[in-house]
């Protein structure tokens, strides 16, 4: 064993009683600290120091091996360091190279973070590292003296260098220098910055509800292992509203794509059960839709979950139910995996492991059924549609499988066989270098239902060839060179601080292709949820390092090049995240051109997701790429294709982005799942026309 994380727990807390139990995210801290302990890579074991019963069962729930800390070790006064020290003496065998203090109060640890920082100790790099957030706050002290800065300059923050606030999340540390000096700060100390919105420390009850309100938000949706899924009606299949009609009769509104989410789980094998207060035969209406079990007019729904658990034979810890009101939280406290809808009441929101982003009634159960079935992958995949069979070369080494690849998460969704089409509304540089038609672009995309729009990013310094700067353009601003158009057009900061704020609201994710370094650095302080690498950067292997560098999902593009050169980029970039596109790059594309069946040799060669890159005419080539088994669709989107600019020509206005993703959808629902049976609407005309002799 080479490196130990150390998670000292007490039962003890001043400000917040049996702190370590508290939920956030629906988990108790002391459980959140082991998970990501235990899926950081380069830890090996972990380890919970408490004096504490009913501690020591959760983290062993959770995954990790126990030490009882004594009562003198186990006080308001004894340190962190004396609870690591004791777990070192109390672990048989040789004593581990690191150790990593984890404290349970930083409710967000990212294992990556974790990761980075035992590198730096692994490497040489330092001999203690600590978790730390940048500042550029003026400290003060409490006589008025300035701590980190001279009063009489006050520098502008993009002149001062950051300072760090200690999180006091974690701390890496050589095991022989902990054990010579008993302190966790010595010889070389290195910070590991952390993001400010994983830098919430729980100290007291306004700390914990602080960190309760975030989790939905600061979170990674993670995969959800259960064998069941319960769910509430009201609120849940529905927006929680009914319309009346003159007689008195209740109609409701439910979302399409959670009865496609419902069918897969039961195709995967997971019980699903409808439990409702509510009498009206609309809910049994819908569960027999469904195909699903459902009890309802119940008084205490929680004495009803219990029963088809035992009756199941179902353990409740791997059991998701989801809900709205205050209801729903008495049959939360039961399962494993409580789940909320994003409108539910605020003690729900509070009480869930879990807050979905997609509302009630409007893909609330597809959405849930989704981090199921990834947590099923044979199970999640094995519905993807049949892709007509090509040519395939033998596929490099180390480079994927030849099996059904795995989804990959960007932003909100799932990217892979199995799941919606993600479509992709390419803003590119159709803005023209004005936000206000950015806004109005991101709108066409969130009005269309596109999941995400993706813009361009460059530092014309770099990617304009030194022979092309100085050539004069015609440009609606006058005339001017092509190197002052490409800085008048490009967005910096503030634009793009601008676009992520109003994607935000409208509920679409948006990344951009960078063309250099700079570039993926700037997209990186911005926080994109991916990143595309446009095919024309294919081959600078430089900026692919880069992107491999950040640790987000790519998207690759694979217009203008050779399977050798597309080998080459997978090498750099891995298959762990990376979803591939097949493209032409003539623009606009003819039929001919189109070689759709690239779309099956690229996922069999590199065993990841495979979609479509489309620049022609129309729709029908996208169209039949989702029939091929694309699991994303990108496409140019302008306001009016005479604009001028010179990829508005190739793209779909408003209405035809519209019908591409209208038919889509269509589409997905007519794939099926290749299981003949006999539907209900041919049961009229069987009864009629069958004729069977013998």
């Amino acid at each position: 064993m080479r490196v130990l994380a150390v998670v000292p727990a007490r039962g003890g807390s001043v400000g917040v009683p049996l702190k370590n139990l508290e939920k956030v995210g629906g988990v108790p801290l002391v459980a959140r600290a082991v998970d990501a302990c235990l899926r950081a890579e380069l830890v090996d074991d972990v380890v919970v120091s408490t004096d504490h019963e009913r501690i020591a069962e959760v983290a062993e729930g959770a995954g990790a091996r126990v030490v009882r800390r004594p009562a003198e070790l186990s006080g308001p006064a004894a340190s962190s360091e004396s609870a690591v020290l004791h777990a070192l003496s109390e672990i048989a065998g040789e004593a581990p190279e690191i150790v990593v203090l984890v404290q349970c109060t930083s409710a967000f640890l990212d294992p990556r973070d974790l990761d980075a920082a035992v590198a730096k100790v692994l490497d040489g790099e330092a001999d203690s590292v600590f978790s730390g957030t940048e500042t550029y706050e003026f400290v003060w002290t409490g006589a008025g003296h300035g701590v980190n800065h001279d009063p009489a300059v006050r520098p502008r923050r993009q002149d001062r260098e950051p300072d760090f606030r200690e999180t006091g999340a974690f701390y890496v540390m050589r095991t022989e220098g902990l054990r010579e000096r008993g302190h966790r700060f010595f010889g070389r100390v290195a910070v590991q910055p952390v993001p400010t919105r994983h830098a919430v420390e729980i100290d007291t009850p306004e700390d914990l509800e602080i960190a309760r309100a975030l989790a939905p938000f600061v979170d990674e949706p993670l995969p959800i292992d259960v064998d069941a899924v319960v769910t509430d009606f009201d609120g849940v299949h529905t927006d929680d509203r009914a319309f009346v009609d003159s007689d008195g009769r209740e109609m409701v509104a439910v979302s399409r794509s959670d009865g496609m989410g419902i069918a897969l789980l039961r195709r995967a094998g997971v019980k699903v059960l409808v439990l409702s207060t509510e009498r009206n035969p609309v809910v049994a209406a819908r569960a027999a839709k469904l195909g699903v079990p459902v009890v309802q007019g119940l008084g205490a729904k929680d004495v009803a979950l219990r029963e088809w658990l035992a009756a199941e034979g179902l353990a409740p810890e791997r059991v998701a139910y989801v809900g709205n009101d205050v209801n729903d939280l008495s049959c939360m406290a039961i399962v494993g995996w409580p789940v909320a809808v994003p409108d539910a009441h605020p003690r729900v929101r509070a009480a869930a492991r879990v807050v979905l982003s997609a509302p009630g009634g409007a893909g609330a159960v597809r959405e849930l059924s989704d981090r199921v079935l990834a947590a099923r992958p044979a199970a999640s995949l094995e519905t993807a549609p049949a892709a007509a069979p090509a040519p395939v070369t033998a596929p490099v080494t180390g480079l994927g499988h030849l099996g059904q690849p795995r989804p990959v998460r960007i932003g909100r969704s799932l990217v892979g066989p199995g799941q919606p089409v993600y479509v992709i509304g390419e803003i590119g540089i159709n803005h023209n270098g004005d936000v206000d038609i950015a806004r109005k672009l991101i709108d066409v995309a969130a009005d269309a239902g596109c999941q995400a729009v993706k813009f361009q990013k460059r530092t014309p310094e770099i990617c304009v060839p030194l022979e092309q700067r100085d050539q004069i353009r015609q440009t609606p601003w006058g005339e001017m060179t092509y190197m002052e158009y490409k800085i008048r057009t490009e967005f910096g900061a503030d634009e793009y601080a601008h676009i992520a704020k109003y994607c935000d609201e409208r509920g679409i994710d948006w990344f951009a292709s960078p063309w250099d370094v700079p570039s993926v650095d700037f997209l990186e302080d911005m926080d994109v949820v991916a990143h595309k690498v446009a095919s024309a950067s294919v081959t600078d292997h430089e900026l692919l390092r880069a992107l491999a560098a950040t640790r987000k999902p790519v998207i690759l593009s694979t217009g203008m090049s050779t399977i050798e050169e597309i080998d080459a980029a997978v090498e750099i970039l891995g298959t762990e995240r990376l979803v591939m596109m097949h493209a032409t790059s003539t623009y606009p594309l003819p039929p001919e051109e189109a070689n759709l069946r690239m779309i099956t040799t690229l996922q069999q060669r590199y065993g990841v997701p495979v979609g479509y890159s489309g620049h022609e005419r129309g729709l029908q080539i996208s169209l039949a790429a989702v029939t091929l088994g694309a699991v994303t669709v990108e496409r140019h989107i302008t306001l009016d294709r005479a604009m001028w600019g010179s990829d508005h020509a190739a793209s779909l206005e408003p209405t035809g982005l519209d019908h591409l993703v209208r038919d889509i959808r269509i589409i997905e629902t007519a794939l099926g799942d290749g299981v003949k049976r006999v539907y209900p609407g041919e049961e009229a005309p069987r009864a009629r026309l069958r004729r069977v002799t013998a």
